[in-house]
């Protein structure tokens, strides 16, 4: 990325400042209990905010949904494949009762909804560290971003790339997002360059939905955009209880990303009865954990 960002400011030295986060620091910790969704991005920002970084680069499934007062959203390059995937086993492959190592719940769900059967391990560190779970004894399966892997050239390490039908990504997943300070104009201009028109379009209706939602939605919640004939979007979303005994699903098009994203959280809580799954979460004594 910073190549990339130094041949379209030709103009500045283009620097990497190495920022740690809550999220870095606290690597063996469940998200839930560290605070969730904002711990490996608090602390980038505030650096572009301080004036100590010109851009934020950020996987995009980290933002909140809502952008900081004093950033934007400057860029979103090409997307990367945004599916899960599980290592160690395909889904049909695990036997009964066979344990799969995920720190999402979001995961969690849609895999319990799809095999009841199967029983959950909490899963943070280094890709390395967890990719050797399903090799320990541990765990039959562990859960991961094809992203991920795919930029780490361990694509042939994947036993199963999940179908969106099966496990829905979470918000942004695949995407880079770069923030810059809104007033920065000339940054503003050149990060433009290395925007991606459709995928900034895909992030967009998906953070629209999760905002729609509440930006401190802490339910299991699943959406993908995808361009579809013409250029319109098409989103799909999911809504689950922690158990993934109760999950819905809506998916919808249209033409205007941000528009579309409240529309579909609209259809999925009111038409859906996503409301009543909302409702069952946050009064669950697990309520907290992350997608």
């Amino acid at each position: 990325m910073t190549e990339l960002l130094q041949r379209v400011m030709p103009g500045r030295t283009v620097e990497l400042l190495v920022v740690q986060t809550e999220g870095d620091r606290r690597a063996d910790e469940p998200l839930d209990r560290i605070g969730g969704q904002g711990v490996f991005v608090k602390e980038v920002q505030q650096a572009v905010l301080d004036g100590r970084a010109d851009v934020a680069v950020h996987s995009a499934k980290d933002l909140a949904p809502l952008t900081l007062p004093g950033l934007c959203l400057g860029a979103v390059p090409p997307r990367a494949d945004p599916r899960d995937a599980l290592v160690g086993s395909t889904l049909d492959g695990l036997p009964t009762g066979a344990t799969v190592a995920t720190g999402s719940a979001r995961r969690r769900a849609q895999l319990a909804n799809a095999r009841p059967d199967l029983r959950f391990a909490d899963l943070r560190g280094n890709m390395e560290s967890r990719v050797s779970r399903a090799g320990d004894g541990s765990a039959d399966a562990v859960v991961v971003a094809v992203a991920a892997f795919d930029r780490l050239g361990w694509r042939d390490r994947l036993s199963e790339v999940l179908a969106p039908t099966v496990c829905l990504p979470q918000v942004g997943q695949g995407a880079l997002a770069l923030e810059c300070r809104e007033d920065d104009a000339a940054c503003r201009a050149a990060l433009a360059a290395v925007d991606d028109h459709q995928a900034h379009r895909t992030l967009l209706a998906e953070r629209s939905f999760l905002a729609a939602l509440g930006a401190s939605c802490s339910a299991p919640v699943g959406a993908w955009a995808e361009v579809v004939g013409g250029g319109s979007l098409r989103l799909h979303a999911m809504v689950a209880s922690g158990d993934g005994r109760v999950l819905v699903r809506a998916a919808l098009t249209g033409d205007d990303a941000e528009a579309l994203g409240r529309e579909v959280a609209r259809h999925l809580m009111e038409d859906c009865g996503g409301s009543a799954v909302l409702e069952v979460v946050v009064a669950s004594p697990a309520h907290g954990a992350t997608r």
